[in-house]
């Protein structure tokens, strides 16, 4: 393939111009996909245990601010009503 050279998205040459786009969103798929599985390797995974654990702990968290929330709600209704009463 003479008088044809390869050159990035930056530069000119056959990958240049709307011809080329198909081609170069593949090859970013494809170093996308690269870094991501390179990504992957390096994440250390939870153990059954931890996972449990801290399931339990978000679901406890989140029950006491709910009521938390809830009474605090409820303190203020009470507090705005008497408020405007008056």
């Amino acid at each position: 393939m003479a008088g044809t050279k390869k050159t990035d998205s930056t530069g000119s040459g056959w990958r240049a111009g709307p011809v080329g786009w198909p081609v170069r969103k593949i090859d970013e798929l494809k170093a996308f996909l690269v870094e991501v599985r390179s990504e992957l390797k390096k994440v250390t995974w939870p153990g059954r245990q931890e996972v449990y654990t801290t399931t339990i702990v978000v679901i406890l968290t989140t029950i006491f601010f709910g009521f938390y929330l809830y009474g605090m709600d409820l303190g203020f209704s009470w507090l705005l009503s008497h408020v405007l009463k008056q």
